[in-house]
This record gives structure tokens, sequence and C-alpha cells, in this order.
């Protein structure tokens, strides 16, 4: 039986906010307050260095460094500029006043209090946020932020008393297969943290599938990866890559940007299963009919993961680690010994409790050697286990988390999100965990489910996609699962209208590498002009003609051999003021390419997120892949070289300027190439962000002209 959603203040009589999560609002007029009459943000002074305790982050910020990063949010999505101070109360009319009250007013689905409710006041006087914890305090300024967006920079009189019905709201991302860079992984929390989720799972090791057929030598060879990187002795080895890894530092610096936004870091190295990357480090321990499980019998296996964990359990600022521990078909008994004793030393060692994928439930046979209730049960497939009756009715916690993605290109299939259990009015929340059979759900009122973590696994390793294939791949699904996640009842109509207002908006991120135009037209350099130009210092001043002032500078020469144009060498370089540029757009130069130090390494144009290449096909590198095409610049003639990206594929244009050719030039689409499940290949469209950053370098590798470059927010 599925418990009523009264619970969630979103009843059919009950007032409410359209956002995302809905808020339950009771409005106290038809007017509304704009933030524009606002002078300051003002923090209450005896509250100002309290932080929440009582979430899963070992860093969480206090009140005072929420309102911080809650001004920089209204300057970069409002343009409002707010002062923060502090004061012992809310007595100055104009400011947006953060405060706490008590926790036991904020209840989850469980009917158990929150620190993460809040209360949101909006009068004549101004805004009021008052929160369980500083936590509760920082998704009412979501709430603040989203709704001035939606209601042009102004909040409706009243009153919103809201709280998340479960306590663990978010996302996991495969890292162990794909890496993403620290800058992606923050944009990504700030993402996630806008639609209050509140956790970003890292699993931070994997590997392709080994496959029966393999020899022993080929599986050690095949692509699998550890990505925390240490120079400790003790894990000398294991991780063999550190330009695709994440350092301590940059772990911190991930972890303190996530906290920041209300986001904590759960990281997961992954064993006994999909442990090849331990194996390669140290095959003995491998077991022999499948190399990417551990061996548990081996009387080095579990003090190997036990040093493993102790050199990287200070890195985490997490109460929960997760161990993997999924897909292990060597036996229970080993199993179930392993888990325990790895549990045991993680608390002993950090005091942290630690999680697994839902694998050989407990069975009567099995006696004393069932995995301790301690554990957390992250529940992924019914083959495994029924979540409800084999780890709920048995006093387990578990995370709910059903395959929600779908084949590459993979995005998150939201139909599934409003289209679930009739009992709750056809939406999913975390407490269902089968949406064809109601019997298999435990109530909303469950105190053990603690809440839901949906993956984008990459299954395809490395070369599958480029980084910015997650944030599409999650784009739509992170809002409408924050939603239920959080307990609302947005319907899907409402979802894509809502979406729609807010997501250009949205602080602390820009995923979809966006850049400002007052027109179609971005940019538009002319290297032919005659124009007088600005030179100081060496640099001359490349005049952007579109009227948005993105202008570039050069320190190449003009030339008129062969008609006006900047002479590019190893010498010089043209630099712009933008780095990347996301779906949609085309990006046009006209160029000539006179020589080639490397032919199978030149660079025409480097960006932050992509380069353009001769190698010597037509070719974009991103995330450490090389794109390539079956053409390539013919050396000494002036062409024009078009890239075409619209969603979700992208395309190659070469429009040469002789006539032979015809003007429509020839079209090729860039391609990844996908090793699926270590059995095949398939090819697949990619779409890659546009190069805009420089030109020329002693690193570019080639010599030529360029006559102009332009860039339209149209896919042509």
């Amino acid at each position: 039986m599925v418990a009523s959603i009264a619970w969630l203040g979103v009843v059919p009589t009950a007032s409410r906010l359209i956002g995302i999560p809905i808020v339950p609002f009771q409005a106290t007029g038809g007017s509304h307050l704009a933030l524009s009459s606002l002078r300051s943000i003002i923090v209450d002074t005896q509250f100002a260095d309290v932080r929440d305790e009582k979430g899963e982050t070992l860093i969480p910020p206090t009140l005072h460094d929420f309102s911080e990063v809650f001004a920089m949010d209204l300057k970069d999505a409002l343009g409002l500029e707010l002062e923060v101070s502090s004061n012992s109360s809310d007595a100055d009319q104009g400011a947006i006043f953060l405060t706490l009250g008590d926790s036991g007013d904020y209840l989850d689905a469980a009917g158990a209090p929150t620190s993460e409710g809040y209360t949101l006041s909006v009068s004549a006087n101004g805004v009021a946020v008052r929160g369980a914890s500083p936590l509760g305090v920082w998704w009412g300024t979501r709430t603040v932020l989203q709704q001035a967006i939606l209601n042009q920079g102004s909040l409706p009189y009243g009153e919103a008393r809201d709280a998340p019905g479960w306590a663990t709201r978010g996302m996991m991302l495969d890292a162990g297969r794909h890496y993403y860079p620290p800058e992606f992984v923050t944009e990504m929390c700030a993402y996630m943290s806008f639609f209050k989720q509140n956790t970003l799972h890292l699993h931070l090791s994997d590997n392709f599938n080994v496959v029966s057929q393999y020899s022993r030598e080929f599986s050690l060879q095949l692509f699998a990866r550890f990505r925390p990187w240490s120079d400790s002795e003790a894990v000398a080895g294991l991780n063999k890559y550190k330009n695709e890894s994440y350092t301590r530092e940059q772990f911190e610096q991930i972890q303190t940007a996530c906290a920041a936004r209300g986001v904590t870091i759960l990281p997961e190295i992954e064993a006994p299963g999909h442990a090849l990357a331990i194996v390669q480090w140290k095959p003995e321990l491998g077991l022999a009919s499948d190399l990417s499980l551990l061996n548990i019998s081996h009387p080095e296996t579990i003090p190997t993961m036990k040093a493993i964990w102790a050199e990287f359990l200070p890195w985490f600022h997490s109460k929960t680690v997760h161990i993997g521990a999924d897909e292990y078909t060597a036996g229970a008994a080993e199993y179930n010994r392993f888990v325990n004793e790895m549990s045991a030393f993680i608390a002993a060692e950090s005091g942290k409790a630690m999680r697994i994928w839902g694998t050989f439930p407990p069975r009567p046979e099995y006696g004393d050697d069932n995995v301790h209730g301690i554990v957390s049960i992250q529940h992924w497939a019914f083959f495994e286990d029924n979540p409800l009756y084999d780890y709920l009715a048995k006093n387990y916690s578990v995370l709910n988390w059903t395959t929600r993605t779908t084949s590459y290109p993979q995005s998150v299939d939201i139909r599934r999100t409003f289209h679930g259990d009739p009992a709750t009015g056809g939406l999913w929340y975390p407490h269902i965990f089968d949406q064809k059979n109601a019997t298999n759900n435990p109530a909303s009122n469950n105190s053990k489910v603690l809440g839901s973590v949906a993956p984008l696994w990459n299954d395809y390793g490395q070369n599958a996609s480029v980084v910015s294939e997650a944030y599409y791949a999650w784009r739509e699904g992170i809002p409408a699962l924050g939603d239920k996640q959080w307990g609302g009842d947005l319907s899907e109509s409402e979802f894509a209208s809502v979406l729609n207002v807010l997501h250009p908006i949205i602080p602390g991120q820009n995923l979809e590498r966006s850049i400002p135009s007052q027109s179609s037209t971005i940019v538009e350099y002319d290297f032919k002009s005659a124009a007088p130009r600005t030179t100081t210092e060496g640099q001359t001043r490349l005049d952007d003609s579109s009227g948005n002032s993105y202008h570039a500078s050069t320190n190449c020469p003009f030339t008129t051999d062969g008609g006006v144009g900047l002479a590019i060498s190893s010498d010089c370089t043209v630099t712009t003021p933008l780095s990347s540029k996301g779906r949609d757009y085309t990006l046009s130069l006209e160029l000539k390419v006179d020589g080639l130090t490397d032919p199978t390494n030149a660079t025409l144009l480097y960006g932050g997120d992509s380069s353009l290449m001769l190698t010597p096909y037509i070719t974009l590198f991103a995330s450490g892949t090389y794109y390539r095409l079956n053409s390539t610049v013919p050396l000494g003639r002036w062409v024009n070289l078009s890239l075409t990206v619209s969603k979700p594929w992208a395309n190659h244009r070469v429009v040469p300027n002789w006539s032979n050719l015809g003007d429509d030039g020839a079209r090729e689409e860039f391609l990844a190439v996908l090793g699926v499940l270590g059995q095949f290949h398939v090819w697949a469209p990619v779409a890659i962000e546009a190069p805009l950053a420089r030109i020329g370098g002693e690193d570019s590798g080639w010599a030529g002209q360029l006559r102009g470059m332009s860039l339209t927010s149209e896919a042509l």
C-alpha cells in the first residue's frame, strides 16, 4: 500500500509555486515584491557561523558561506548586486534575511525531522528565509532564485514551508570508464544544486567487460582505470594515467566547490567485481575464470583493498563511502566475508559508513555470514534482489536506483518519471522500486528508504562520447528527477514550460558553452579588410563586426601574398576572448595551409573543450579522443572550412573555392567508434564543442594564411 502524498505539501487543495521542485505556498494577497527594490542580504548574527552537522558532508558550509554564494548567484542570474551583512534581526526593510529555526518544524516522508527544510516569507518589508539548518536556508535561496526568474524579478507575497521527502537525492557519474575534468564535475554540482539535489556519486574505477574467450594476456591489456592519483608507495603502480586522474588537491577542490552549493561527493572504489584495474596492478589477485573479479580467498586480496582504502579514505569528506561490490559471481560466502571485513575496516579507520550495490541478499542458509545490517544497500536490478522483501523487510537501509537511461547516445527517460505508479497519480518517487508491480514497493513513509541516486554508465568507455554528452544525457533528467526526489508533484506539461524559462539562467555553470550574442552571428572577423587597425605593444586588435565586441588580438603580420590576410606560423598567434561554443553552431574559417611541420599533428584552432586538427585528416580532438574524417585540407589552396553542429549530431563541411568542385563542396559526419561490451564495434554520431580560443603558436605545426573566421548559433 502506498501512503498518501499529503505530507508533500502538494495535495490538490493546497496552493503551490510552480518551480523545480514544486513549492507548497500560501499567498497573502495579489501583490509581488520586486527584488530590485532590496538593498542587502542580512545574515542573522547568532547563526552566521553555524554549520549543518546532520547532513552527509564532513565539510558543511556556514550560513554566512552560503549567503556569499547566494549573493553571487543573484548577480549572475538576475544582475542584482546585494551586499552581505550581519545583524541580529530583520528589522531593516528592503533586505533578504537569512536565519535558522526549529528543525522539528520540518518533516520528511517518514515523519522524521529533516535539517533541509525551510520557510520562505515574502511581504512588502522584504524576504525572510528561515531554515532548519544552513543547508535548509540554501535550498530556500534556490526557491528565491527560481521564482524571481519565473516572475520577472519579483516574488509573490506569502509563505512557503518546504522540506524534502528523502535525504539522499542525486545522480551517479561513471568516471571510471570515462574521465571527466574537475571543472565539469563542479559545474554538474551547480546544475544539480539548482534543482535541490544534494548527492553526486562518483564511480572512480571500472573496466571494459572481460569476455570468456579472451586470453589472460589480452584481458590484462583491456581498458581499465583507477581515477584517484597518489604518489604514495603503498599504491605505486595502481594508477598509470596521471593526466586523466584526480590528484588529492583536485579532489579536494571538487568536494569543496560542490559542498559550497549543498552537494556532497559520494566516492566509489569498485571491488571485488569490476576490479580489472587492481588486477592489472597485481595479477595474482585476479580470479582465473574472470580477471575483472578479485579472488577473495587469496591471502593478499583483502589486505590490498584495505591498503587502497587506507590511502584514500582521508581524501573523502562524506560520511558514507561506496565499495561497489556488484556483479560478483564467485560465491556468496566469500563475497559476504569481503563486504563485512571492509565495512569493519572502513568504520575503524575513518568512522564512515559503507554502501554496496545489491548483490547476494541475505538468506537463512548464510547464517551469521550475511552482509551486516550496518551496510546500506543501493538497489539496482530485480534480478539481483527484491529491495522490499530482501532488504527493507529485514531492516536494511536501501537507496533506490532503477536504470533510467536509454542506449547511446544516452539520455534519461523522463517519461518514466512522470508516468509511474497510478497510486501516486502516475508519478515516480524514490520509494517506488517497481513501476509495473506495486506490491514490490514500500509505503512512502518507510524510514529505511534513503532516497534515490540515478546513474549514468559509460559501458562503452572513453571513446563513446565527449565529456559534455553526460550533461546532455542529464539535461532534462536531473530537474525531472529532482522534483520527484524532493517530493514534488510537477506534471510533465508544467515541467517542460518551467524548465525552458529557468534553464538559460542557472548560475554557477555554463555546461552548454553558450555565448551571449545580439543576433545569430556571434563573432565575425574579416582579415581581408584594409581598414586601419589599432596596434599596442606588438598586438594588433582584430575587430569583431558582429556587434558583440568579441575583439581578437594578434602578433601575426598581415600579408598581400595571394590576397590580404594574416600570415600564420609557429612564431605568432591569434587570440580571441572566447573558448568554446556548444550546440548549435556553424564555425567557418577561410584559410590556406602552405606547409606542415608534422603532417600527422597540426592544430588549426585551439579551444577549451576541443581542437581542430590535421592528422593529416580533418580531425576534432576532444575528451582524449581523435574523431577523424576521410578528407584533408589541400596544401597551397584557399578553402572555406566549416563545422556545423546541431543536436545531437556533428557535421563538418568543406567548401573549396575552386570552381571545378562546385559550390556545395563535400559533407562528412564526425562519428564515435563504440566498443560494445567487448563484443563488437559500432559507429554513432557525436557532437563536439567548437574550438575558439587560439590560432597559431609554436605548438600549432602549420604555416599559411587566414582571411576570416565566423561563428553563428545556427546549424547552417
